[in-house]
């Protein structure tokens, strides 16, 4: 075989070897399309694991335009109602009426359509010109469904704007009487909050029975109103205690049974609400005779004069209780008098007596704060002894 030969035969075996290899480089290998993971504001991840433990006692679902009729709060801890029902006249918006019946917190409409919250007092049979409620705008670009707490320093009302997850959250702050302004609202975070609308959130003290309304996982036109226990504490859920999904079912108000525990607090609390609602007498301190008052110790236990108290530091409290309840009624009953004249009176009575009723309202909130605190001093020192 001669070269030429040769050099034929092994280009016949090379060119095929070299075209394949050719090809082989030519083949482009596909990649996977990658699947983009929508992140999670960061906010509503740190939210959720600061849920806060509570009781959910109840929840109905109702028309939007009706959820106030499930509201039942007693007569010392105010009312809520709609403007247009309050002024007569259809304005939107949403009020509240402090317990003596001189101070209201609404929301209407400003120039931009928006609402917001304004605040009003009354002397004799007038209402005061609105005034906008200062320290609240940061971070709220509209505000509504206000409640102020008997202190007269608590208030809460629902906000839409940057510091909101959702449409509405509800926000806490407090009045800062030096500055005569508001702090800055605080969202009061899981479960009361959700990426849906949340608002009218109020708490009847006396009863110890809490309000809020949410559209979460409704249809149009419907929303949820929850009825739960309120707590003096902030307590969250235990992350060594409870797996992420189920500190997630709490957040998002899966099942309100998740909620009760050993249910005997939720039964408390029927109890309570069943009251309340067959319009009973059920307050937290509620007079009986000159000497004798009912307070609730615990969700247990209750007494009705000092005699019962195993504390003796408790027993006198409770006797201060009483005196500063009697002062109550008899500072309530001059008030009164005193608006009602006020109507009738000539100009230089109506100077004295606005001077002299604003005197009293002050008396009135001062005096309502005492009661507070005593109530809870009272119970905290009987309760000491007891366990």
């Amino acid at each position: 075989m001669n070269l030429k030969t040769v050099s034929i035969i092994a280009l016949s075996i090379l060119l095929p070897l070299t075209l394949s290899a050719q090809k082989r480089k030519k083949r482009v290998v596909k990649k996977e399309p990658v699947v983009e993971v929508p992140q999670e504001d960061p906010r509503i991840t740190n939210m959720r694991e600061m849920t806060q433990q509570i009781v959910i006692i109840d929840s109905i679902v109702m028309d939007k335009n009706q959820f106030l009729s499930a509201f039942r709060l007693s007569s010392e801890t105010g009312s809520v109602t709609t403007c247009q029902e309050f002024f007569g006249k259809p304005v939107e918006g949403y009020l509240f009426r402090n317990e003596m019946g001189n101070k209201i917190y609404f929301s209407m409409p400003d120039d931009s359509l928006r609402q917001q919250l304004f605040t009003s007092d009354k002397l004799g049979e007038e209402w005061s010109k609105a005034q906008p409620l200062q320290g609240i705008s940061e971070g709220i670009s509209e505000a509504s469904y206000p409640f102020m707490l008997a202190d007269g320093i608590t208030f809460y009302f629902a906000g839409k704007g940057e510091e909101s997850i959702g449409g509405y959250d509800i926000f806490l702050t407090r009045y800062d009487s030096r500055s005569g302004s508001f702090l800055k609202p605080e969202n009061i975070g899981m479960p009361f909050n959700s990426e849906a609308n949340d608002y009218m959130f109020a708490i009847d003290e006396l009863n110890q029975i809490g309000y809020f309304v949410s559209d979460r996982r409704q249809p149009e036109g419907q929303v949820c109103v929850y009825i739960f226990i309120p707590s003096d504490s902030r307590k969250t859920y235990d992350t060594s205690v409870y797996t992420e999904q189920q500190i997630r079912d709490f957040a998002d108000i899966t099942r309100i049974a998740d909620t009760w525990g050993d249910g005997q607090l939720r039964k408390n609390a029927l109890m309570r609400l069943e009251a309340i609602n067959a319009q009973k007498p059920t307050a937290e301190v509620q007079q009986t005779t000159d000497n004798q008052q009912v307070i609730i110790i615990n969700d247990h236990l209750t007494y009705s004069k000092a005699s019962d108290f195993r504390s003796q530091k408790a027993a006198m409290l409770y006797k201060q209780l009483i005196s500063a309840r009697k002062q109550l009624d008899m500072l309530e009953s001059e008030l009164t008098k005193s608006r009602d004249y006020f109507a009738k009176a000539s100009d230089s009575e109506r100077t004295s007596l606005r001077k002299e009723i604003l005197s009293a309202e002050k008396e009135l909130l001062q005096l309502n704060r005492q009661i507070k605190t005593l109530e809870k001093q009272t119970r905290n020192e009987e309760n000491s002894v007891l366990n």
